[in-house]
């Protein structure tokens, strides 16, 4: 009997070593992904990425907003004027959202300013937090999907918690026409306090840089202790003992006095809803139903491993900072709103922040489509269901309004590829039928809302004339995006359709100026009036944001935008010397703009032409220029991922071109890599004599087969694959024999 009680005892002390092994082994794992994502990558030099705590895909992003801030929210040279509860991440123009924000300080406080300077920030996936000099209290913050938890330790016995309700961005005055430019506006704010521990209110704000409609983000907050006392404030009158401000269009708050603060330490609990303080409250009792702050923080760190963990590398330190942070960055957004849409009713999915689909379909969606395939399901689903309640599918959509359309309907390319990469649970009828009316409806009013604007002559013309904004950079995106149409109709068996749509796609030729010569290069995509003519004196390095003819770019870049028809393009230039001078001077003359979107594919187009070895030198050095591990570490917008996916793709050795299924190879610097695509698949890469010297790809296998082109389809790692490529200092002719395929071989 003793010799079975110390048995049982070994067995226990067995399982219980063996719990405290796995347990280890997991923190262990965890924290090497962690350990190696800085999110204030990017929070300088205009990445404008989201500073603060959230869950992947999160609806609360819970950070700290700065006096004077960028369009995120934060800058790193100024005071923080409160931690608000909604931001975007990586955008530019006018700022969206900083709503319901919260301030703490230490003592006693001015409402006319209470913001604070500060020191020892910190920011992992999940937690954040800082030392507020000014206010003397270190502010931690953590986060669920709909919830904000704050932790305050002060430094006196005596502090006060502040609560604005009416906060909201303000950048963006600046830009486009009117007095407010795309800056947001308070619509109207109210706030109640329930107790001496709650309080409850919301705050609606109108445009920004979507130019958007009212959007009303409800709070519900609870503090773990009871306040002293308690007032509100309208606009700048503070009225103590005062319990509710009613919503008269102007700013609202609240402030809580603890006299005797136990363990001079605070918890605050913020749930934020799109539909009621009722719905607000249900969120934070459903999510958090505690005060363990760190409990709730190392359950946003295991939910951002998993979501991390679904590619592994090997390589560098450095290297491994820069991917994972931008793999972090690349799940921030669009926004799972599933459950909040105020708008109708529906048993579909509701994603919000698609800012923008410009941006995001020619990286982050990609992506997203190998390593979170349910997440693109949703998405995809999320955007047919705004189609059939609002009438379009956005191409960017915030605050629950579509806008703004920068270029294409890029919508159409999402579906194509989906469709294309075999991705289930699409109704593709209903896809066609938003893309075609993308394509043929044109939207009426303000034609940067959504849909396709200059309709009138695209369709009639075969070209958007100069008579509207954008002519020259829509024109060339329609014909990509007819390109997606024509690519889906063929699929559901449309003949007559894909057949216009195909032809359609060819009206890039319509704006190519084949006389009009610049750096010894001659032929350019140029602007035209409707009656067929060239613009006179049109001064052709024009570069700007909504007014010009091309949308953050120049006629060069543009002259390079034909994704779907690259032998096209090579045999309009004059054929494949000439297509290699001018992609020679375009990066000699620095006309390449790595920061933004329309020169994305750019450095591909070497393969097209049979010279891969120059596709690799070009990547290869802009990985190495222009991604750093520093605060300005990002060349440009992060655009919600889209510059930290560019990355990520190419520094496993293979880049999607968007909308059809082709994965152009470039030059691997991982080590390896192993991604995790879903139910089970794995697609390991192998870097073979890798270094820093070796960036050229001189062989390579797929399962073990030979592979000699440099590209490859998604059908070919769509079950899970084994890639191995073996690097080199020197080029030779590998990938040269066999081009990717362009439209014009086949229709």
């Amino acid at each position: 009997m003793m010799k079975a009680f110390f048995n049982r005892i070994i067995i226990q002390r067995g399982r219980l070593f063996f719990g405290i092994f796995m347990f280890l082994t997991y923190q262990s794992n965890g924290q090497q992904v962690l350990q190696h994502v800085d999110p204030l990558i990017g929070s300088e030099g205009g990445g404008h990425v989201f500073i603060g705590a959230c869950l992947p895909f999160g609806m609360v992003k819970v950070g700290p907003d700065m006096v004077g801030h960028s369009n995120s929210g934060y800058r790193s040279d100024s005071n923080i004027e409160g931690f608000s509860h909604t931001h975007v991440s990586g955008t530019g123009g006018g700022a969206k959202y900083g709503n319901i924000s919260v301030m703490p300080v230490s003592g006693d406080f001015n409402l006319a300013d209470y913001t604070s300077d500060w020191e020892n920030e910190k920011n992992t996936p999940g937690f954040f937090s800082v030392d507020l000099k000014k206010n003397k209290v270190k502010a931690a913050l953590t986060a669920t999907h709909s919830v904000g938890f704050h932790k305050y330790t002060f430094e006196d016995n005596k502090g006060h918690i502040l609560i604005d309700a009416g906060h909201f961005l303000l950048t963006g005055s600046e830009y486009g026409h009117g007095p407010f430019g795309e800056a947001q506006q308070l619509v109207g704010s109210e706030i109640k306090i329930l107790s001496d521990t709650e309080v409850e209110g919301y705050a609606r704000v109108r445009s920004g840089w979507n130019y958007g409609k009212a959007y009303t983000v409800y709070f519900y907050a609870q503090m773990d202790q009871s306040a002293a006392s308690f007032g509100t404030w309208k606009g700048t009158e503070k009225h103590p003992d005062n319990k509710v401000e009613y919503d008269s269009g102007e700013k609202t708050g609240a402030y809580f006095l603890f006299s005797s603060l136990k363990e001079k330490q605070l918890h605050l609990k913020v749930g934020i809803s799109f539909l009621s303080a009722n719905k607000a409250k249900a969120n934070l009792q459903k999510e958090i139903s505690h005060w363990d702050f760190g409990k709730t923080r190392a359950e946003a760190e295991k939910t951002w491993n998993d979501a991390l963990g679904k590619i592994a590398i090997e390589g560098s330190n450095d290297l491994k900072t820069i991917f994972y942070t931008g793999l972090y960055h690349s799940m921030l957004m669009p926004v799972d709103r599933t459950g909040e849409n105020p708008l109708w009713k529906s048993d579909q999915p509701y994603y919000d922040d698609y800012y923008a689909i410009w941006d995001t379909f020619r990286t982050t969606n990609p992506l997203l489509l190998l390593i979170h395939r349910e997440k693109h399901i949703e998405m995809l689903q999320s955007l047919l269901d705004i189609y059939t309640h609002d009438n379009y599918m956005p191409d960017a959509r915030s605050g629950n309004a579509n806008g703004r359309t920068q270029g294409g309907s890029n919508c159409d390319i999402l579906f194509a590829e989906a469709y294309l990469k075999g991705i289930e649970n699409i109704d593709y009828p209903l896809a066609l039928e938003a893309m075609l009316k993308n394509a043929e409806v044109p939207p009426g009013g303000n034609e940067q809302q959504e849909g396709r604007g200059g309709l009138r002559d695209y369709n009639t013309l075969g070209y958007v004339s100069f008579d509207f904004e954008r002519s020259g950079s829509r024109t060339v995106e329609y014909a990509n995006c007819d390109y997606a149409i024509a690519t889906l109709a063929e699929g559901l068996g449309k003949k007559d359709i894909a057949k216009k749509y195909y032809e359609q796609s060819s009206n890039w030729k319509h704006l190519w100026r084949d006389d009009y010569e610049d750096r010894n290069t001659k032929g350019f995509i140029y602007p035209r009036l409707p009656d067929g003519n060239w613009i006179p004196d049109y001064d052709f390095m024009e570069y700007g944001y909504w007014p010009v003819k091309f949308y953050e770019g120049r006629s060069w870049n543009y002259s390079f935008y034909v994704p779907h028809d690259v032998k096209a393009l090579i045999a309009k230039v004059g054929g494949k010397d000439t297509f290699i001078k001018r992609l020679d001077t375009f990066f000699a003359e620095g006309l390449y703009d790595v920061g933004n979107e329309p020169d994305f594919l750019t450095p591909a187009w070497y393969i097209y032409v049979g010279e891969y070895a120059q596709t690799a030198k070009r990547i290869n050095g802009i990985m190495k220029k222009n991604f750093k591990t520093t605060r300005d570490g990002l060349p440009g917008n992060d655009d919600s991922g889209a510059m930290s996916s560019w990355y990520i793709f190419h520094a496993m050795g293979f880049y999607p071109v968007a909308g059809q299924d082709v994965y152009i190879v470039t030059s691997p610097i991982v080590n390896s890599a192993k991604m995790n695509i879903g139910n089970g698949k794995i697609v390991e890469i192998e870097v073979k004599k890798a270094s820093e010297k070796n960036r050229y790809v001189q062989a390579m296998t797929i399962n073990g087969k030979v592979w000699n082109k440099a590209w490859f389809q998604h059908k070919d790692i769509a079950e899970g694959a084994k890639i191995v490529f073996i690097m080199g200092a020197s080029p030779n002719d590998w990938g040269n024999s066999i081009v990717p395929p362009s439209m014009s071989d086949t229709k």
